[in-house]
């Protein structure tokens, strides 16, 4: 088993967008409806919105391959680009996606990894991220890495509001 965790560039933006629209929609298809499915796929993974990420300074994105395919990928951010204000002192994980066919393979794990590492090279004391409360699954994994309820905020999914916990574990 091969595991390869490389930073994304511009060049990468066409693929980013693919399998940005690939893993949201097959995590979450089954729970939301179409309408409003489609009016967030829409919006969150446009060329134009990714780019504006991809350029952004305080975000980073980092591809996983595993035995040379594209497994998924993390975005990170720290300062203002956080989507919540969290200090200084915080490293957001925005996103961890991994495609359907390589899930249970311990790749979470290594993105996580990877986000402690910008983190500690960036002078963060803590890790958050947001994370649906109906995804138990993930919920379950981030639980006993370390991560701990911290809050909540609202998510929009199209029209719908709905709940993220806050998860936090703070390591320094």
């Amino acid at each position: 088993m091969t595991v390869i965790i490389k930073k994304c560039s511009r060049e990468d933006l066409q693929i980013l967008q693919q399998i940005s629209v690939e893993t949201f929609n097959d995590t979450f298809k089954q729970q939301n409806s179409p309408g409003n499915m489609k009016t967030y796929l829409e919006k969150a993974f446009t060329f134009k919105q990714l780019e504006k990420e991809l350029g952004n300074v305080f975000s980073e994105f980092f591809f996983i391959f595993f035995n040379e395919e594209l497994a998924g990928y993390l975005k990170v951010n720290i300062n203002d680009s956080q989507s919540e204000k969290a200090g200084d002192d915080s490293l957001e994980i925005e996103r961890i996606y991994i495609r359907n066919n390589f899930q249970r393979k311990g790749l979470g794990k290594y993105l996580i990894d990877k986000a402690m590492e910008v983190a500690v090279i960036q002078n963060k004391k803590k890790i958050w991220l947001g994370v649906w409360e109906k995804n138990e699954k993930a919920i379950d994994f981030y639980k006993k890495i370390g991560f701990v309820q911290t809050g909540a905020h609202s998510f929009y999914m199209g029209d719908e509001e709905q709940t993220d916990f806050i998860m936090t574990k703070t390591f320094a």
